[in-house]
């Protein structure tokens, strides 16, 4: 009797409880993107389903051809990488053009060539039709610009409800904003944080989607710098192929981590993902705002809460997590 009682409990159980969700990577594949990737790839037990190219950092084609070069690296040769449009789905925004060129060639990175090309089917195509037809939810992790999903969501309405959940990094809620860092993009906006305000029409969409939500903005990233230590301790114990990998990715980053403006921006979103505990959020109500000269303002305002919106970090659990994920495999 006991044994067919548990049978029962075993065939019934939800199918989001017997399977966790799989995941979709959207990213705009900057250096810290592929971070965060690779720290979700040294994980066997983490599926991606697939990963989308954000228009950001790197140019949509150049970031999926390196992508599927880090996916080679991986093991994961079957994971497909789609590419999405090349602009905004408003106004014309972008990351400095220094940043957007070592983003599309990754100088010092040794990447594998892939055996794969990326996807003919374009990011939001890829979304609509695999969310439309989705059997249990996925979750998204949103790592750089939000057009793809607002594009998707925009013409397909319906797709929001395969979504379990998506984990954005960017915005930047009581702190200032990052588009003055490094100094060369000049501007009078103090406010926004890049990955927002490259699309600010697309981030909008997103953030009225209703679809769950978790914000990791720069008041959680700020709290998680990459240092010269944290350099130094990741070279010498991260062993494993793409550990190696992240350690030249950092590397490549050692001005603006001794310049002291380099954070655990995406790694940190990554992290949060899978292990949510590495943040302190609070349900807040996020709008973006659109106009000049706050564009991209994520803004905290008092209607119903529509996001978990992480306002701390635990950095020494960061950074135990983080370097273990490339330690041990």
């Amino acid at each position: 009797m006991h044994r067919l009682l548990l049978l029962a409990l075993v065939l019934f159980v939800p199918l989001s409880q017997a399977q966790p969700p799989s995941i979709i990577i959207d990213t705009d594949a900057g250096s810290d993107d592929i971070l965060a990737i690779a720290f979700l790839l040294s994980h066997p037990s983490v599926h991606v389903d697939a990963i989308t190219i954000a228009n950001g950092l790197a140019h949509v084609d150049a970031g999926a051809r390196n992508l599927t070069r880090l996916v080679e690296l991986s093991g994961r040769t079957n994971l497909p990488v789609f590419a999405g449009r090349p602009t905004p789905l408003k106004g014309s925004a972008e990351f400095p053009r220094e940043w957007r060129k070592t983003s599309d060639d990754l100088p010092g990175v040794a990447l594998p060539p892939s055996s794969r090309p990326p996807a003919r089917e374009t990011a939001a195509d890829y979304l609509i039709e695999y969310l439309k037809d989705q059997k249990h939810r996925v979750r998204i992790l949103a790592l750089g610009p939000l057009t793809n999903l607002a594009e998707a969501l925009e013409r397909e309405p319906s797709v929001a409800g395969s979504i379990q959940e998506i984990v954005i990094m960017g915005g930047a809620i009581q702190v200032p904003g990052n588009l003055g860092d490094g100094g060369l993009f000049q501007t009078n906006n103090k406010t926004a944080e890049w990955n927002i305000f490259v699309d600010p029409y697309a981030a909008r969409i997103v953030f009225h989607s209703r679809i769950p939500i978790l914000l990791v903005p720069l008041d959680a990233t700020n709290k998680v710098p990459i240092d010269l230590a944290f350099l130094r301790d990741f070279q010498a114990h991260a062993m494993s192929p793409l550990g190696r990998m992240a350690a030249q990715v950092l590397e490549t980053d050692r001005e603006s981590i001794v310049g002291h403006y380099f954070y655990a921006w995406d790694p940190l979103a990554a992290v949060a993902l899978l292990h949510p505990e590495v943040v302190k959020s609070s349900r807040l109500h996020i709008d973006i705002l659109q106009d000049a000269p706050e564009e991209g303002r994520t803004v905290q305002t008092p209607d119903s809460p529509n996001a978990e919106v992480a306002m701390d970090a635990d950095a020494a659990r960061f950074r135990k997590i983080f370097l273990q994920a490339f330690s041990d495999r």
